[in-house]
């Protein structure tokens, strides 16, 4: 699949991947100015990317010597990674609401790539991707030396993967997750697939956290096609992001925190999923102006 990651978990196929009717925005011709843009945004970005990365990785040696699972350092050196990387692709945050106190996880629509970086910014997260993703070149290296959580999509390591949950979560790692199952061109919300939910009702977990739903809200740059920020069907990582890059102006990215649901207060997987999929639907078709 050369499109983009899903975090769908068990059950989830490559067929999976968003495809929609219309055809995606053309590319924009990149000319002087656009590789000069590319150049003074991603540039810095690299740097940033190179020094703090590996200064990651050294930290996180001591960090599991003395705390173990917990990761009390290493999460604030990525987050100010994604500060700097949503200022240097010119996309500016707004939050609306307040992401829970108490031990959780989240669960949110799936656009872009960019949702990593805006989500990290607003609030230090752990990411729950597929396997595969681990592997990806580049990709997967950041994604295993920030804490990401992987799983495989196969039922039979359904008991793995939540006792992997409960230990994460228990260690103050609040989770997250796509369940949508991948990403689409950021206009609709797509039914959320609930295994993952599952994890949740164990006897562990039942009586000691929340699920607080996340909408995403892109806007384009002025001129510039409303899905812009999109990533689905066969776009490629590399020519997605060199697009973002070179594109003039500054769009824009609401993220909306909505009231956390107690997983107490639903009945199963599939009740508590749907609950979250209607907030999550209502945040991205409701949303209040950007400012």
């Amino acid at each position: 699949m050369n499109g983009p990651p899903d975090g769908a978990g068990p059950g989830a196929t490559d067929t999976d991947t968003w495809q929609s009717d219309e055809a995606p925005p053309e590319p924009r011709a990149i000319g002087t100015n656009e590789a000069l843009r590319i150049a003074w945004r991603g540039g810095p970005l690299l740097v940033i990317l190179l020094i703090c990365f590996p200064l990651l990785l050294v930290l996180r040696l001591p960090e599991r010597a003395i705390w173990g699972l917990r990761r009390p350092v290493t999460p604030y050196i990525t987050q100010f990674v994604c500060i700097w990387a949503c200022r240097l692709l010119s996309l500016r945050r707004e939050v609306v609401g307040t992401p829970m106190r108490t031990p959780g996880a989240y669960v949110c629509n799936h656009v872009s790539f960019l949702d990593i970086f805006v989500l990290n910014a607003c609030k230090r997260l752990y990411f729950v991707a597929k396997s595969e993703v681990g592997g990806w070149p580049g990709v997967g290296w950041l994604a295993r030396g920030t804490g990401t959580v992987f799983i495989r999509r196969d039922r039979r390591e359904a008991a793995a993967q939540t006792k992997l949950f409960e230990d994460r979560l228990f260690a103050g790692h609040p989770l997250l997750f796509f369940p949508e199952g991948t990403s689409t061109d950021g206009r609709q919300v797509l039914p959320f697939k609930t295994t993952l939910f599952a994890a949740f009702f164990s006897e562990r977990l039942t009586g000691e956290i929340a699920v607080q739903p996340v909408s995403l809200r892109y806007r384009a740059p002025a001129g510039v096609d409303a899905r812009h920020y999109g990533w689905w069907g066969d776009m490629d990582f590399g020519p997605s992001l060199v697009q973002i890059l070179a594109t003039p102006g500054r769009g824009q990215v609401q993220v909306v925190y909505h009231p956390p649901i107690p997983v107490t207060a639903a009945s199963n997987r599939k009740a508590l999923a749907k609950a979250a999929e209607q907030a999550v639907r209502y945040g991205l078709e409701n949303g209040r102006a950007f400012g």
